[in-house]
């Protein structure tokens, strides 16, 4: 096992550095210039001319890549062009909001979308199937932006029991309970989409195992409906739901940016928009950067848990 991380992580080596190749060329080729973000509009040519020369922006994008690969071995990010700030420092203060709000959404979304999914699975083609199915599909469908807005006017404005935005009550002493006050709304925004997918998923996986000879056996032993399904059944149709588990990374990185902004969470979406805005290039490397890092580890992760719930699959 160790043998193959060790491999999964030397092949993501050159697919990371593709990555981070691929976002230089594509930030660069934004139209136009950083300068004019971050000097006043009436500055001299001349100034703004060694201004750019200061950050570096007349150098070709070769070497421009070839320095920032440079500090990135060395474990440096470079500094932003608008705060000065070390990159890593800005990530660093970031991630955590990000974290916890990416945890809270999954948590919410599977807590949600694996029993109902199962209850599908084992009530096929009932009122129940009907309803889940329908509210899975608008579930995926509903926009985040479109659903956090409804959700701050019905549960913030018309109702007035949660915060509209923000990660603590301004002017409040804050603490524990105050930051989950702030969490459910952007929770119930980002994780309907990945609950509405998952449901989906579940439903089918479980489906696909309940006609099963081992299972016929299993009832056939005296082994109540329960056991059956949620020990021998639910097992087997682990597989397909962890690889779309370890899908649901990528989307909840996109849908982090969207919900950050609605809710004015200050994690790592809002770091993203404020580096596109100031087209902060260095900032904006960093954050993608992290992000293919990030969807890479969540798919070793997936590789990892198939031979965890299926003791068939070895790796060598």
């Amino acid at each position: 096992m160790v043998n193959y991380i060790i491999r999964r992580i030397l092949i993501a080596l050159p697919i990371l550095l593709g990555v981070t190749f691929l976002n230089f060329v594509l930030i660069n080729m934004t139209p136009g210039d950083p300068i004019d973000m971050y000097v006043n509009p009436d500055v001299s040519e001349e100034d703004k001319e060694v201004r750019r020369e200061a950050l570096g922006l007349n150098d070709p994008y070769f070497i421009r890549y070839v320095k920032w690969l440079a500090l990135l071995v060395q474990g440096d990010l470079g500094h932003s062009f608008s705060s000065f700030q070390p990159v890593a420092d800005m990530i660093a203060e970031r991630f955590v909001p990000t974290l916890i709000l990416m945890g809270s959404s999954i948590l919410f979304g599977y807590l949600i979308a694996i029993p109902i999914g199962i209850y599908c699975a084992v009530r096929q083609n009932t009122k129940f199937d009907y309803i889940m199915s329908a509210g899975s599909f608008m579930g995926v469908s509903i926009p985040n932006f479109f659903l956090g807005l409804g959700l701050i006017y019905v549960f913030g404005v018309l109702l007035g029991v949660l915060p509209t935005g923000g990660m603590n009550t301004m002017g409040g002493e804050g603490g524990f309970w105050d930051t989950v006050k702030h969490l459910v709304l952007p929770t119930i925004t980002l994780g309907t989409s990945i609950a509405g997918g998952m449901i989906r998923y579940v439903r089918s996986s479980v489906m696909e195992v309940l006609g099963q000879d081992y299972l016929r056996t299993a009832r056939a032993k005296g082994l109540g409906e329960f056991i059956v399904v949620n020990k021998h059944a639910l097992k087997n149709a682990l597989i397909p739901i962890i690889t779309i588990a370890g899908l649901d990374i990528p989307i909840l990185i996109g849908g982090a940016v969207i919900t950050e902004s609605i809710f004015q969470w200050n994690g790592m979406g809002q770091l993203t928009i404020q580096a596109i805005l100031s087209r902060d290039f260095p900032l904006l490397m960093g954050v993608n950067m992290l992000a293919a890092v990030v969807v890479l580890t969540a798919n070793l992760w997936s590789d990892l848990m198939y031979a965890v719930v299926d003791p068939r699959i070895k790796y060598n």
